[in-house]
């Protein structure tokens, strides 16, 4: 790749594993509901007018049926059960149950009855994303609650389907006007909440920064970049920085908010990368664009 893809892929990697550090810090002061809503509203200030600029806001419009369906699936539940689910679990345990999105993508897809046989190496793909999971939650379970743990596998399970229906009813228009007008949905649908949830007094700057961060940086310039990158570098490459993106929620978590390193994480976070590759890798002629790394955004 060159220097510009390179910069671009580092750049996203690490701004796609803060988010879960920032929920975190977030969340202690503020509720679930008003951080995707602030989240949501910074972040459709900075896409929507780029979007209205180069995209084609009538066609979007009257697909308006499958962007709610995405907008559901992919921003507004999976963003309110990751930020409720972080006031339990670690932000580190977040971030590599997340990584386990393309083994359940595949995973659908496969019950799904997709055209594409997955062979033997598929299916041992999957085999492996299994483990990795139990590893993950079963050496170890002091990281959280099971309930937390439910609400993260209705927000892997929700990342998974999103990009299913970009790639069947939206794969024709533009993924940055998709992107700009979800952004724009949820905030409108989670104002009444959000901003009846704020609190009386002035959240802490270090709240204050972690969401401006959430919109600006994980939302709006991730997204930018992203795109760059795809037309950098091609769809099917771009989507290797969904592997390296919990790596950074784990070094972030352990470095800044001296969350543990256990050995669940150790055992499972490997297996559920192998998996993953393995269930999810194509050849390149036959790889298809799907637009599968928005949703490891978080």
């Amino acid at each position: 790749m060159t220097r510009r893809a390179w910069f671009l892929f580092g750049g996203l990697a690490v701004i796609w594993g803060l988010p879960y550090l920032l929920i975190k810090v977030a969340v202690q002061e503020l509720s679930p509901a008003s951080v995707v809503f602030l989240r949501t509203t910074v972040g459709a200030a900075l896409l929507v007018p780029v979007a209205l600029a180069r995209g084609r806001p009538r066609a979007l419009l009257a697909r308006w049926r499958p962007l709610v369906l995405f907008t559901v699936l992919e921003l507004a539940v999976p963003w309110l059960l990751l930020s409720d689910a972080e006031r339990r679990l670690s932000s580190s345990l977040a971030g590599l149950l997340v990584a386990s999105v393309p083994w359940v993508g595949a995973l659908l897809a496969r019950l799904a009855g997709g055209h594409e046989p997955m062979g033997g190496r598929g299916l041992a793909g999957l085999a492996l994303g299994l483990g990795g999971l139990v590893a993950l939650l079963g050496i170890d379970l002091t990281g959280g609650d099971l309930f937390s743990v439910g609400e993260m596998v209705l927000v892997v399970v929700g990342y998974a389907v999103g990009p299913m229906v970009i790639a069947r009813r939206l794969s024709d228009l533009p993924t940055l006007d998709v992107v700009a007008g979800s952004l724009a949905l949820a905030a409108l649908a989670y104002a009444p909440v959000g901003i009846a949830q704020l609190p009386s007094h002035l959240p802490s700057p270090a709240a204050m920064g972690a969401v401006l961060g959430l919109g600006v940086f994980c939302t709006a310039i991730a997204f930018l970049l992203f795109f760059r990158l795809i037309a950098e570098v091609g769809p099917v490459r771009a989507t290797v920085v969904a592997y390296l993106n919990p790596a950074v929620a784990v070094a972030a978590g352990v470095a800044l908010l001296a969350e543990p390193f256990t050995l669940g994480m150790a055992v499972g976070f490997p297996l559920i990368l192998l998996g993953s590759y393995l269930a999810t890798h194509r050849p390149a002629r036959a790889a298809p664009a799907a637009p599968g790394a928005v949703a490891s955004g978080a």
